[in-house]
């Protein structure tokens, strides 16, 4: 136990000890949320104003909610599983330096060695991902509040999940890297392609009926939609009060994948939760028994 420790305790500082890979972690939340809110505020502005029934003095500040929670929901969204791929990055650097060479001769079973590595990946990408969250709800506050302490604490423990998800989705993909071209050309693939078969950067509901049933199978379509209706819940409670009648409501949740179908059934906030679990667990898995695997090859 005492050498787990130490091991993940190792890993977090070379993380934060790396200038490269922690300023691109805690720079990238900040940078899209200042790209999102100079770009795309207006256009979602708009988007939300023409699907809005004629009602007569409708608030502003419950737009500029709206626009707020769908862009800090896609920053987070994508922010939790980029980070978390930066973060695991030391893995295959110890494997280029040939550290993890060194690393296989302490008493650690190979196992506890690969999870080592989750347990110093998630904790870096916590530290990360709660502190872009936090500046998030400053956005949200400026924009437009009406998020409860419940929506808030939701939010978090979506961030949490995610992190988990990123983290173990991450170790199963970095464990066949052993370079640093190919580091940087996942982390170019990720950070370019993952937002969008996540629907943060398009809403799912935008594509082809063949598209959104093909996404459907993806559990990163789900963990986008976790956080898009905690950050939007208190919004559309405020737009029921204001008279929006319930048909332009729903419409709009489903517009922005707050409401969600698997070829035809909707799904439930409990049954993504679920869907994610289980992934995570999956996922984690399939990670052990690659290690376990490689040190029987060896």
């Amino acid at each position: 136990m005492k050498q787990n420790l130490i091991l993940i305790k190792r890993n977090v500082k070379l993380f934060f000890k790396d200038k490269g890979m922690f300023f691109t972690s805690l720079i990238t939340p900040a940078i899209l949320l200042v790209l999102y809110a100079t770009f795309l505020a207006n256009i979602y502005r708009d988007s939300f104003t023409s699907a809005l029934p004629d009602i007569p003095d409708f608030p502003e500040k419950i737009v500029n909610a709206l626009v707020g929670g769908q862009l800090i929901s896609s920053i987070l969204a994508v922010s939790c599983v980029t980070v978390a791929f930066c973060s695991n990055f030391l893995m295959v650097q110890d494997k280029v330096s040939g550290a993890l060479r060194d690393l296989k001769t302490a008493p650690v079973k190979p196992a506890a060695l690969a999870m080592n590595y989750y347990a110093a990946t998630l904790i870096s990408s916590l530290v990360i991902c709660f502190a872009a969250t936090l500046l998030c709800l400053v956005y949200t506050a400026i924009a437009g509040w009406y998020m409860s302490v419940t929506d808030v604490l939701l939010l978090f423990a979506d961030v949490f999940l995610l992190v988990l998800f990123g983290t173990a989705l991450s170790s199963v993909i970095n464990f066949f890297l052993s370079s640093q071209g190919q580091i940087s050309a996942v982390g170019t693939i990720i950070s370019a392609g993952y937002g969008f078969i996540s629907g943060a950067y398009m809403p799912i509901s935008s594509f082809g009926e063949g598209m959104q049933n093909a996404m459907a199978l993806l559990p990163s379509t789900y963990s986008t939609s976790l956080v898009r209706n905690h950050s939007l819940r208190g919004a559309f409670a405020a737009m029921e009060k204001e008279g929006v009648p319930a048909d332009a409501l729903a419409g709009i949740k489903t517009s922005l994948d707050c409401n969600l179908a698997f070829f035809g059934n909707d799904v439930s906030v409990q049954a993504m939760y679920c869907i994610l679990a289980v992934t995570v667990f999956a996922l984690i898995g399939i990670y052990i028994l690659l290690n376990a695997y490689k040190k029987k090859k060896d």
